[in-house]
């Protein structure tokens, strides 16, 4: 994040609005991807993301411009589902969306095509999400497929993402292998990579153990000198050492407002919904905004803590308005 983007993000805070926003565009998905949240039945308050109702077509234009507009985010990622099915409604939105000047993080499978003229659109950052080398990405991701991410990607830049989890680091030497095989791809910008996030009470395969997280943390930080793709500074992954205890302590969940599919419920308390473990939390985001708020203003003042005052300020100053507003209707 570039710091004329924090003091825009901090004016944002100060006005009581939080400065990020995701929006899950749909329910539908055409993988069956294990460990995925968004179809845990935890995700929502009522259950998993496929028992919501979503939006198509102008409904779905309008609503999302409607968020747009009353949230005011400096930043929205696009998230699903695979926001790929809605790509005719994408197709507007994005032209839009360019036109009010936001910043657009579109993540997908690419399960389909990438339309050529998104290229046109110097907001839109697209993120490509890969679990792994060819043999397990393929048997966990079918029909987003290795071989037709390399065609759909072609003449795009993106970025990768590889979600961590215990299969990959129990095999040696495997995400350098990813990392050399993606950073010879010249669609390829950067390399991300986040660790899985469980819910609490959640036993699964893809959970790593604290001694396989702290190995994987080292192996990435060695990764960054070979590898130059791998956008990760040694402060982000710091973060992973790091993580906040509760999401009250998340610059990300704070600052983030994160709407499911009907466009009306919100997801709490981050975007991974229910109760995930924050000790565990490896999202990169996360990991990212936490490297800020570690860093000491004057040597001593903390930015989270100026954050967190910051957040509390604006949150009065928008009852306040919200309040005179009452008084003159």
């Amino acid at each position: 994040m570039k710091r004329s983007d924090i003091f825009r993000a901090w004016g944002r805070i100060l006005r009581g609005y939080r400065p990020f926003l995701s929006i899950e565009i749909t329910k539908e998905c055409p993988l069956r991807c294990p460990g995925c949240y968004a179809y845990e039945p935890q995700h929502l308050p009522f259950g998993g993301l496929r028992e919501l109702s979503d939006l198509q077509g102008k409904d779905l234009i309008d609503g999302v411009l409607a968020l747009v507009r009353r949230l005011r985010p400096l930043h929205l990622s696009i998230v699903g589902g695979e926001p790929l099915v809605r790509y005719r409604e994408l197709d507007i939105l994005l032209r839009r969306l360019n036109e009010m000047g936001i910043e657009v993080q579109l993540v997908t499978s690419a399960v389909r095509p990438i339309p050529v003229c998104w290229k046109d659109f110097p907001n839109l950052h697209i993120l490509v999400s890969i679990d792994g080398l060819q043999p397990e990405h393929d048997k966990r991701r079918a029909p987003a497929t290795y071989d037709r991410i390399l065609k759909h990607i072609a003449g795009h830049e993106i970025v990768v993402h590889c979600t961590i989890t215990r299969q990959h680091v129990q095999q040696p030497e495997y995400l350098g292998q990813f990392a050399s095989f993606w950073s010879d791809r010249p669609e390829v910008r950067k390399i991300w990579f986040s660790l899985f996030t469980p819910q609490r009470g959640q036993e699964t395969a893809e959970r790593l153990t604290p001694v396989e997280r702290t190995s994987t943390v080292n192996e990435l930080a060695r990764l960054t000198v070979p590898f130059p793709k791998i956008d990760m500074s040694r402060a982000v992954l710091e973060g992973y050492f790091h993580p906040p205890t509760a999401p009250r302590e998340c610059i990300f969940a704070q600052a983030t407002t994160c709407i499911s599919a009907d466009l009306a419920t919100r997801i709490v308390p981050c975007q991974f919904g229910g109760d995930p473990v924050c000790a565990e939390c490896g999202c990169i985001a996360s990991a990212a905004l936490a490297s800020i708020g570690r860093y000491k203003l004057a040597s001593f003042i903390p930015v989270a803590k100026i954050f967190d005052t910051s957040r509390k300020a604006g949150e009065q100053v928008n009852h306040w308005l919200e309040y005179r507003a009452r008084l003159a209707g």
